[in-house]
């Protein structure tokens, strides 16, 4: 197998089209240029990051993944505690957007290996606000320095 190429695209994964549609205006508005790729359920990511591991050529992984933790079938929790379990896959950053902002859904993410916790904003200009805080942590200054020690 190939080595896997660098990270293109942001994964996406929120079972409600709402919310999606305003996580992807928002990163427009916060200048964020990644694609988007969009899963609806936890199972539908796991098998896309699974298969995209399998591919004789190289392939893709996301620079980073937004997770909800309300999903239907495997949730949000499952899906992290999965993913950073996975030697292949932990090293992905998943930051946590989620409407909880219950302490002990907060501390069983950080657990479980998320990187970031973000309680979702109710509004488009919170949601653009703390879009682009984390895109200048984990675009402009986490996967930079992440790269420069690669190198």
């Amino acid at each position: 197998m190939q080595p896997l190429a660098s990270p293109k695209f942001i994964l996406v994964v929120e079972d409600s089209l709402d919310d999606f549609k305003a996580i992807q205006r928002a990163l427009k508005r916060a200048e964020v240029t990644y694609p988007l790729v969009h899963c609806r359920f936890g199972e539908d990511a796991l098998n896309d990051l699974y298969a995209r591991l399998t591919v004789e050529t190289a392939a893709e992984l996301p620079a980073l993944i937004l997770l909800d933790l309300n999903l239907p079938g495997i949730d949000g929790f499952d899906v992290l505690a999965r993913l950073k379990q996975d030697p292949e896959l932990r090293s992905i950053p998943i930051v946590v957007m989620t409407t909880s902002d219950d302490q002990q859904d907060v501390q069983r993410c950080y657990d479980a290996g998320a990187n970031s916790y973000i309680r979702k904003p109710s509004n488009l200009s919170d949601m653009v606000r703390a879009l682009h805080t984390l895109k200048t942590y984990w675009f402009d200054v986490a996967l930079l320095s992440h790269r420069s020690r690669r190198h």
